[in-house]
């Protein structure tokens, strides 16, 4: 989606804080910001690569914080060097890489179990994929692999059906 390599990448930035107490708010805007795939930069700051959708994400997440009491401001920025662009990308990608692996390993178990595991297994893993691509903004070779081998597991369910 985002190309480090190709050209300098900007960035949209989320400075934020969320009063401790309830702390419901607090809970419900990081599982947001973590849905959204950020990069947490240091304690309140997070980052996304800038397009009109991350940017209208973080408005959004923004205006919650500031109705929850809390206090929100968004930035675009580029970092000062290429290679701190590639550290926060490479950080970025290595956490979906991960998340690639677990669809890897889940759909390499399910080959073994019966039509029917397969066939719920099979709607899990591309619900997951679908997930995983919404915030997938540095694709890792990972994601190739992962959709080949829910494939292979949707060959293999098909063909027992």
């Amino acid at each position: 989606m985002f190309g480090v390599m190709a050209g300098r990448v900007e960035w949209v930035l989320l400075a934020y804080r969320v009063p401790r107490e309830p702390s419901t708010p607090r809970i419900t805007v990081w599982r947001k910001l973590k849905r959204l795939g950020v990069a947490q930069v240091v304690d309140g700051l997070v980052a996304l690569p800038l397009d009109a959708r991350t940017k209208e994400q973080l408005e959004w997440v923004g205006g919650e914080i500031e109705t929850a009491g809390g206090e929100a401001t968004i930035w675009t920025a580029r970092l000062g060097s290429a290679r701190q662009e590639r550290e926060l990308a490479n950080l970025m990608a290595e956490v979906v890489a991960g998340e690639y692996r677990a669809v890897i390993e889940a759909a390499e178990r399910s080959l073994d179990e019966t039509a029917a595991t397969r066939r719920r297994t099979l709607a899990r893993l591309r619900r997951e994929l679908r997930r995983i691509g919404q915030r997938d903004y540095f694709p890792p070779p990972e994601r190739d692999v992962a959709r080949r081998a829910v494939e292979v597991l949707a060959d293999a369910t098909t063909v027992t059906r």
